[in-house]
């Protein structure tokens, strides 16, 4: 039983409606679930994704909470990857980013892959990642503003920081069966050695970069951090397994929790990071068109006999 990749990440913004022009009209993302955080209905939860029909592994959500920014630590999710193919593409990534006043590095290398870092306005940090066309078919989104040659074509890998690797490596390995692959140092802080591990496919679509960084002190969710990581698993069986296995290791979890559009499971690593594991199916064409994803407020059943007093209170994002 294998992870298959990453199922999404959920970052925080509170600035939602300038959050929803940067990563549509810059990254070019379609948002392709516009909810709300359904254990806090006062706040939007965005779905954005490089394709169209916002398959897992694409999707990059956002709730929207009014929070100061965050304060930068260990013991957090720290960047987020965006694959690209070919160098082609970050060339174009590096004089679009510059047009639209966002900094980033210029094309760089990181761990033998080209790649791009930047930060969206209020410091979420990404990177564009020439992935070498791994990963699942990227189906374009038709209306982006970027080529469709040029489009993001999902997540990964996702950089986490931890203090000490020991009880993180152990979950990794021993529970979730990811394998340790190499060793690189980080390119920012090169004292500091990021661990990478991998899920049952190759490529950078199925790697955590793990770096351990024992002198930074614990960071805290603000806007611009990230709430926690999903990985994916296809099936509502091997959904069921991973409960148990999660359980047989006696780590504090969840238990199931239906989302509608997919199957979650929570529970923290060791050094206090949030992981899912999410289901490949159903998906967001459940309850839309999806030609036309993304265009209403969406909730789930559980949820629309108060739609008329959740929606109210939205702010509007066009």
């Amino acid at each position: 039983m294998e992870l298959t990749g990453f199922h999404h990440l959920t970052a925080v913004s509170s600035q939602i409606r300038e959050n929803y022009r940067f990563y549509t009209d810059v990254m070019g993302l379609r948002l392709v679930k516009r909810s709300v955080n359904q254990d806090d209905v006062s706040a939007y939860h965005l779905f954005y994704s490089g394709d169209r029909r916002g398959a897992p592994g694409n999707d990059l959500t956002f709730f929207d909470w009014d929070l100061p920014a965050e304060q930068r630590g260990t013991h957090s999710i720290v960047r987020t990857g965006l694959r690209v193919s070919g160098q082609a593409a970050l060339a174009w990534w590096a004089d679009w980013l510059t047009t639209h006043g966002v900094r980033h590095s210029g094309v760089t290398e990181v761990d033998g892959r080209a790649a791009i870092w930047l930060e969206d306005p209020e410091g979420q940090r990404l990177a564009l990642v020439d992935d070498g066309g791994a990963g699942d078919p990227h189906v374009a989104w038709e209306r982006s503003p970027v080529p469709a040659a040029y489009q993001v074509r999902g997540q990964g890998p996702i950089y986490i920081s931890v203090p000490s690797l020991r009880g993180t490596e152990e979950v990794l390995t021993a529970v979730m069966n990811l394998r340790k692959v190499r060793t690189y140092a980080h390119p920012e802080s090169p004292g500091d050695t990021v661990h990478v591990f991998q899920m049952g496919t190759t490529g950078p679509q199925a790697e955590l970069h793990v770096v351990v960084q024992p002198d930074l002190p614990p960071a805290q969710l603000g806007a611009g951090g990230v709430h926690h990581v999903a990985f994916r698993t296809p099936t509502y069986e091997e959904y069921e397994a991973w409960i148990q296995r999660v359980r047989s290791f006696r780590l504090p979890n969840s238990g199931p929790v239906d989302r509608y559009w997919f199957r979650s499971l929570y529970f923290r690593e060791p050094n206090g990071i949030l992981f899912e594991i999410a289901t490949d199916e159903p998906g967001f064409a459940v309850d839309e068109d999806p030609d036309a994803l993304g265009e209403r407020v969406v909730l789930p059943p559980f949820l629309e006999p108060r739609r008329e007093e959740i929606v109210s209170r939205l702010k509007p994002l066009d």
